[in-house]
């Protein structure tokens, strides 16, 4: 059977439609993140805090929590900001984010950070940390969706 040039055509351009809608829908996208973390320890320390995902127009709260365990002696709340990319939806930002590292701050100093969840969610943050801390440390720091 012998299909008319113009329905092949039409047919063709449909599927080709078709096909980039389904790939942009199915891209990762990014969104801005803001964290306050409040961080004390003595060997095993132990943060927690809060935040806010800004998320295609949308604010969404988020809870942060985390043990730390190595060489860990003080206190302090560092505040970050930056981007989270790798997303499809909100949610994703939420789960476990693993790191691994060393710092001292006495007073004020800079921070900044990549971690990686269990989703692929990338967190490219940068901040102020203010306190006494010294750390040498294995830490996790787990974000939940409020």
């Amino acid at each position: 059977m012998k299909m008319p040039s113009t329905l092949r055509a039409a047919m063709f351009a449909l599927a080709a439609f078709a096909g980039v809608a389904l790939s942009s829908a199915a891209r990762a996208d990014e969104g801005f993140v803001q964290l306050t973390i409040y961080k004390a320890g003595w060997i095993i320390g132990g943060s927690g805090g809060g935040g806010v995902l800004n998320f295609h127009g949308r604010r969404y709260p988020l809870s942060t929590g985390g043990l730390d365990y190595g060489l860990v002696f003080g206190g302090s709340k560092t505040v970050l900001r930056g981007r989270v990319s790798n997303i499809y939806r909100p949610s994703d930002v939420a789960g476990v984010y693993g790191a691994a590292g060393a710092g001292l701050a006495v007073g004020r100093g800079a921070r900044a950070i990549v971690l990686t969840n269990q989703k692929g969610a990338v967190l490219e943050l940068t901040g102020q940390q203010v306190g006494l801390m010294a750390n040498a440390d294995l830490s996790g720091l787990a974000i939940t969706m409020r």
